[in-house]
């Protein structure tokens, strides 16, 4: 998510509106919201007001009016109906000639518990201004009060707007970009307060979970300490990191000064989710530099009604998932073979989807809203995430770097130099500008490597970066390999539904569709989960039949199955390492 620069209107500087949002939820088990906008010393004959269709950080329309219900406008004076009329899906308009004070009353029906979207239920309200509140077009750039009033007397808030003096339960944002930017928890939920490098941090927990006070504080300390000293010190006066515990939930949205993250209530005691979390942590985290304020330049300024392309997200969120991984290994959370398992991880998701041999890098950014929180069956074929590939083709330029200049620069270099350049001042970034300041550091043209890697398919060559470093990829089989077929199949009700189809796999060839169901291999019936065993009875080349339900149709396909493939891929240690391999790897990776 980015902040954005608002534009003032030239009108609205002139017009001395006072704009107080009151948010009540007298209902909770209702799900609704119930919103009252106060407008004082209006002096228009019409009120525009509009709802945000997305949320800066999370690229997709998601069209949040289509939640909104109950909407009326009346005169606050006279208490008299105003006319209004709906012009478009998140558009009102509402005539108010002769009237300067304004109520709009509605209600936004909130049962979605994710980070990018509003819940509220018997144990709390949470929601994200953007998909709550609406905005007057022209007076984004003014001040807007907030007011909650919770349903019950032992409900507190949580938020890091300031407090309006002397007013309960009320808030102040400086514009509705601020507002948009920061999320508001009522409830019971917990409270930890902790300290690093002297300014006020906290932890919001909402719902119970298997979680270690003292480990999870500790474990935060040393990634805020860790990122504070890459980037220069923590440009934020406090900062909250509120945390949803659900039953198998999992996601984050960073804001300027906070971040919310949603994690699976018992994931803390298990040390690889343990590690997951810590990883969203530093993740979330590390976005208050890098997107927050070292942002594109096309989210410079946010238009909320509809998409705002970027070809940038691989950086902004790709080298984001690159340090979310190394920052809890240089703060000593994991050591570097945890590190390595890890990557590797990654690197068998990335070499297992099919997509990043069709969609280009620079492509799946600028086609996020459209791809890739839009995913369905055929997704891994065509398309690779921007998250997954940019954490790659970051590495590789990390490791570009310390090679080139013998780890005395580093891709930390490139993000202190886009910090001064463009954080500091929140000035938005050009692709160009990036790419040049990337070279600068590296001392070096990489024309090639841009155009290579973020505009074509072409393979990342890892063993060609790796090797300076002593590291290799190598890939993994079963110890009984099973021949190619080119199927995912799921148990859903006792039935074997086919959930992917490989593109030019021998099921595609055959004929064979996403969404058949599974009966049986060589006549032999499939069992829950037993393709595999199948399959181990043959051999590459081999001819088998496959028997399926097509919409209902019984249909055996002749199959040809190919060569096994690789089940993972791990980065290992070469064997025989030079002096300079060692230490090159040591200057990386401690």
């Amino acid at each position: 998510m980015t902040e954005s620069t608002a534009i003032k209107s030239p009108e609205s500087t002139k017009i001395n509106t006072n704009i107080l949002y009151q948010v009540g939820m007298s209902q909770p088990t209702s799900h609704l919201f119930e919103v009252t906008l106060n407008l004082t010393n209006w002096q228009k004959d019409r009120l525009d007001l509009k709802m945000p269709v997305w949320t800066p950080g999370s690229y997709l329309v998601r069209e949040y009016a289509r939640h909104l219900q109950d909407f009326s406008a009346e005169d606050s004076s006279s208490q008299q109906y105003l006319s209004s009329k709906k012009l478009s899906k998140n558009h009102w308009q509402i005539d108010t000639k002769d009237s300067s004070d304004i109520t709009i009353n509605y209600r936004v029906y909130a049962n979605d518990l994710t980070v990018r979207t509003n819940h509220l239920d018997a144990t709390h309200g949470y929601f994200n201004p953007a998909a709550l509140l609406m905005f007057i077009p022209g007076f984004t750039d003014k001040p807007i009060t907030v007011k909650i009033v919770p349903t019950q007397a032992d409900w507190q808030i949580s938020t890091t707007l300031p407090s309006v003096p002397k007013a309960t339960n009320t808030y102040l944002a400086q514009d509705f970009d601020t507002l948009v930017d920061t999320p508001f928890e009522i409830g019971t939920q917990k409270v930890w307060d902790f300290e690093v490098l002297g300014k006020p941090h906290q932890f919001v927990l909402w719902g119970q979970g298997n979680l270690n006070r003292q480990q999870i504080i500790q474990d935060t300390k040393k990634i805020i300490e860790t990122e504070a000293e890459l980037f220069g010190g923590l440009p934020y006066s406090k900062y909250m990191f509120l945390l949803h515990l659900s039953g198998s939930g999992y996601g984050g949205l960073e804001h300027k000064d906070c971040c919310t993250l949603n994690y699976p209530r018992l994931g803390f005691r298990d040390k690889d989710k343990y590690n997951r979390f810590m990883q969203l942590v530093a993740h979330e985290f590390f976005h208050l530099w890098n997107i927050k304020r070292i942002r594109p330049q096309a989210l410079e300024t946010f238009d909320y009604e509809q998409e705002n392309y970027t070809s940038s997200l691989w950086f902004s969120e790709g080298t984001t998932s690159y340090y979310d991984i190394l920052i809890p290994l240089r703060s000593g959370i994991y050591n570097r073979k945890k590190f390595l398992e890890n990557l590797s991880k990654d690197l068998t998701r990335y070499l297992t989807i099919p997509g990043r041999n069709v969609q280009p890098l620079g492509e799946s950014s600028f086609d996020a809203w459209i791809k890739l929180y839009r995913r369905d069956g055929y997704s891994d074929n065509n398309q690779i995430s921007y998250y997954l590939k940019g954490q790659f083709v970051s590495l590789l330029l990390d490791l570009l770097i310390r090679e080139q200049h013998h780890n005395q620069r580093s891709l930390d270099d490139v993000m202190r130099l886009m910090w001064e350049r463009f954080g500091k001042d929140e000035i938005g970034f050009t692709p160009q500008q990036l790419q040049k300041t990337i070279e600068e550091i590296a001392e070096q043209d990489l024309s090639e490597f841009f155009h290579s890697y973020l505009e074509t398919t072409v393979e990342l060559p890892f063993d060609d970066y790796l090797k300076p470093f002593g590291l290799r990829v190598k890939p993994i089989q079963d110890k009984e390999p099973v021949p190619h077929l080119g199927l995912k199949v799921n148990t859903e009700n006792n039935r074997e539904v086919i959930k992917f189809v490989e593109a030019n796999s021998p099921a595609e060839l055959a004929g064979i569709n996403l969404g058949d169901e599974l009966l049986a291999i060589a006549g032999i019936k499939v069992k829950s989960g037993g393709l595999n065993e199948h399959l181990k009875n043959y051999q590459p080349g081999d001819r088998i039949s496959v028997t399926i339900f097509h919409q209902d149709e019984l249909i055996t396909f002749p199959v040809k199955l190919t060569e096994p493939r690789a089940v993972r891929y791990e980065i290992v240690q070469c064997d025989n390492l030079s002096e300079q391999q060692k230490h090159n790897l040591a200057g990386w990776l401690g």
